[in-house]
């Protein structure tokens, strides 16, 4: 048997980003949407998003943090359902888990939903990972009348418990406590997988000579279960690794089913039968009464879910979303009213011609003057550009995105769109990717890694790229088009059936496995201000602190192509094509803007419409063209991270001359049926 090697492109699976501090390790892992953030955020000095749907955290999140006087690095790992990965965003974790040392793993799992999440405790016990079992989000166990018994939970598994609820507090001391005072046992609860399967992991067992971090049974199951991470730590590391391979493939053929499918079943059942010596459920009259009050909320919260994932109302709830979140209060209030005070009033009139006054008079070189001061300079068009007229739309768009996601309204919008995905080679899921793109396409490329197959990654990055605006560049556009509900009507009707056109015949084109579609369905919450105020922040200042140094590098290497006259050289080619979709040669320039930053160019599109160089049939064609225009420098690095620098130049080497194509399409259809806008 020729072992399988684990073929990835660019860094999806490595773990070590950073190098390490020397301090011991405490290493939070568990399935999505449990709470691993909101303890990250407590016991580091450090702060990680929190969302109520899964896929928030896609890579390896670390800060220091202080337990009991000693100063540990805290990590939080991509959610994981086993240690038998699906997405990319679990074989992150279940490296980290295979690779890694740690002082303590904590297994944090949601209390209500022990049974399903117990099995991975019991693979990472297998594991023989120094260990401690979190029972988080205590509080919505009890209010359904479910009472665990940790300390016989702690015995029956030889492992530490602690139950808290992460969001209060509660417990947080005790764990605290656990961690500090942990010591490894040598008396862990084994699984029995029967005769058969028993068999199998023992053969495997014994055919393995060098040593692993983690314990050999569990490494021998990861093989009998065809995972390509485990085939490729014993090609490293083994003497005969075909030899190994014969052996699995030998216990594989003897077994008419799936082995991954059996040992599930047999570890579910093992599970079954600790939860059922463990867990009670009480049903006194109080209990009774709060269980009915629970049924009445879950009745209301199933019919607003029906509301929401059928297409007949689902549909009009999402144009309705979208109209006044994006349209309204970004495109118009944000991009309008925002963005005309700050950028024509504060800066406009009263900040920049303090500034340039000053600085020319105490710098009389007019070399030095234009790189600060000038047309393209650092302070006159990046800071500008970066505070008054960027920051002012990605904050708007991040508090509607943090209001959405905190109600849990993402997943049942996932549901919702599922079928018309599919159509694309996409499954539902990628619905948190593509709507994260409206926030910054950058972050969204990174979060496909969540997403199955290698396929729906590609297309979802390649659709990321061509066809989602980011927050800055959408309200830019947005207040723009805001002249006339034609215009915008016209400009989402042709980039939303580009998305469409170019996902169908990509999922026609590329080969591989059809995406299946599951996501965790988290309760619908009303938002809390304080969750919003803090994730609307942190986003900001992410945003700003990448933002404002790239619009500064844009500024300076236009300042060096000036000098050298490269600029020049750029915009009168980028000119040939601007006249080409009908627009004035000076568009050039936008597109070159285009090239830094999306946001960069849609920026200088704003300039345009303000200095009335564009006619309404202009503004849109060059909206169009802008929106599909080649994925920003940001952008682009992180597709060759997540799929490779051959993939990442064929993406944009398709989608270059496409967006022009689009815009000389758009542009003589409406001059051909003489629309006016």
């Amino acid at each position: 048997m020729k072992l399988p090697t684990l073929k990835t492109k660019g860094k999806c699976c490595q773990i070590s980003e950073t190098p390490s501090n020397g301090l011991e390790k405490i290493v939070l892992v568990g399935n999505p949407n449990v709470g691993k953030s909101v303890l990250f955020n407590h016991f580091s000095n450090s702060y990680t998003i929190v969302s109520n749907y899964p896929g928030t955290t896609v890579e390896i999140s670390k800060g220091d943090g202080t337990i009991a006087g000693k100063e540990y690095e805290i990590i939080d790992t991509p959610g994981m359902y086993s240690m038998l990965p699906i997405t990319e965003e679990e074989r992150v974790a279940q490296k980290y888990v295979l690779d890694e040392d740690a002082h303590v793993y904590l297994h944090v799992v949601d209390a209500k939903n022990l049974r399903r999440m117990l099995p991975l405790t019991i693979q990472l016990i297998e594991a023989d990972v120094p260990l401690i079992l979190v029972l988080n989000m205590m509080d919505e166990a009890e209010e359904r009348g479910v009472e665990i018994d940790t300390q016989r939970l702690a015995q029956r598994l030889g492992i530490p418990v602690v139950s808290t609820v992460s969001t209060t507090g509660r417990g947080l001391k005790e764990l605290e406590e656990t961690i500090a005072n942990y010591k490894p046992t040598q008396k862990h609860f084994i699984p029995n997988y029967g005769e058969e399967i028993e068999s199998a992991i023992e053969k495997t067992v014994s055919s393995l000579n060098s040593e692993y971090r983690v314990a050999k049974r569990a490494l021998a199951q990861l093989l009998l279960q065809k995972d390509l991470i485990a085939f490729e730590k014993i090609q490293r590391k083994e003497e005969e690794p075909e030899r190994i391979g014969l052996i699995v493939d030998d216990s594989q053929a003897e077994h008419s089913e799936p082995l991954n499918l059996k040992i599930a079943i047999k570890r579910q059942d093992n599970v079954n039968e600790i939860i059922d010596s463990v867990m009670t459920q009480k049903e006194d009259r109080e209990k009774a009464a709060e269980k009915k009050t629970h049924e009445n909320e879950n009745s209301i919260s199933r019919r607003i879910d029906k509301l929401l994932i059928r297409p007949i109302t689902g549909i009009p709830i999402l144009l309705l979303i979208l109209y006044f979140g994006l349209y309204k209060f970004v495109g118009v209030f944000a991009a309008g009213t925002v963005v005309d005070y700050l950028e024509g009033t504060l800066f406009g009139e009263q900040i920049n011609p303090w500034v340039i006054a000053n600085f020319n008079a105490l710098v009389p070189y007019p070399v030095i003057q234009d790189l600060f001061v000038g047309e393209y300079g650092i302070f006159t068009q990046a800071i500008t550009y970066a505070i008054a007229l960027i920051m002012p739309l990605v904050g708007a768009f991040f508090i509607v995105f943090s209001i959405i996601e905190d109600t849990g309204y993402l997943p049942r919008l996932a549901m919702l769109i599922d079928r018309l995905f599919k159509k694309i080679g996409l499954s539902g899921r990628a619905v948190i990717p593509m709507v994260l793109g409206f926030g910054c396409v950058t972050m969204a490329t990174m979060v496909t890694r969540t997403l199955e197959t290698k396929r729906e990654r590609v297309i979802a990055s390649m659709l990321l790229a061509l066809a989602i605006p980011c927050s800055a560049q959408l309200g830019v556009i947005l207040g723009v088009l805001s002249f006339s509900s034609k215009a915008l009507f016209i400009w989402a009707i042709v980039v939303f059936l580009e998305l469409i056109l170019i996902g169908f015949l990509a999922s026609k084109v590329m080969s591989g496995e059809k995406p299946n579609f599951f996501v965790e369905m988290p309760p619908l919450r009303l938002p809390k201000i304080s969750n919003v105020a803090i994730k609307t922040y942190s986003r900001m200042q992410w945003y700003f602190l990448e933002v404002l140094p790239l619009f500064i590098v844009a500024s300076v290497v236009i300042w060096i192509g000036r000098l050298i006259g490269l600029f020049d050289i750029a915009v009168k080619l980028l000119a040939y094509p601007s006249q080409w979709i009908g627009l004035p040669a000076e568009a050039g320039v936008m597109f070159l803007f285009g090239f830094f930053r999306r946001d960069f160019g849609a920026a200088g599109l704003f300039d345009m419409y303000n200095a009335g160089m564009l006619t309404g049939v202009n503004i849109v064609v060059a909206a169009v063209t802008l929106t599909l225009f080649m994925p920003c420098i940001a952008q682009f690095m992180m597709t060759v991270k997540e799929r490779g620098l051959k993939t990442a130049f064929a993406m944009a080497a398709f989608i270059f001359p496409s967006a022009f194509g689009v815009g000389f399409v758009v542009n003589y259809l409406l001059n051909y049926f003489g629309v006016i806008l």
